[in-house]
């Protein structure tokens, strides 16, 4: 029966809620990110925000370091200075450990601002490192 033009809804026992494409629950863990920020160029100033999909993963000052488990496909790691952010597209396959290098750094103008007025641009950057050897 229609009343007022709107049709009555059809109601179904709870849902089952799909999980997100590239979500945790979508699929097994398959490989091992390692996100790090020890740079000697790195200016030691601002943090850094470490995104998976989208999703926060961690907040790096000078010094930290972050490893967390990724399913196989497609993922897109962030990384976030506030000032400005740099992405990175990889394809994760079964039994990988992926290591990664963070830094945030300054331009010779934005030394100078840094040094003359206490901020200035800060750049960040992205690129794969060699894995660490436990000391």
């Amino acid at each position: 029966m229609i009343r007022h033009g709107y049709a009555p809804l059809a109601i179904t026992p709870d849902p089952i809620p799909m999980p997100a494409e590239n979500s945790s629950q979508s699929r097994t863990v398959a490989a091992q990110v390692t996100v790090s920020r020890d740079s000697p160029d790195d200016v030691q100033t601002r943090q850094i925000f470490v995104l998976l999909d989208g999703e926060r993963k961690a907040e790096l000052l000078f010094g930290d370091e972050i490893s967390f488990p990724v399913p196989e496909g497609r993922h897109t790691i962030r990384v976030d200075n506030t000032w400005n952010h740099k992405d990175l597209i990889l394809d994760i396959n079964a039994g990988d450990d992926l290591h990664f290098l963070t830094k945030s750094v300054a331009g010779q103008f934005s030394r100078f601002l840094l040094v003359a007025l206490g901020a200035g641009p800060i750049y960040v950057s992205i690129e794969p490192a060699a894995p660490r050897q436990p000391s």
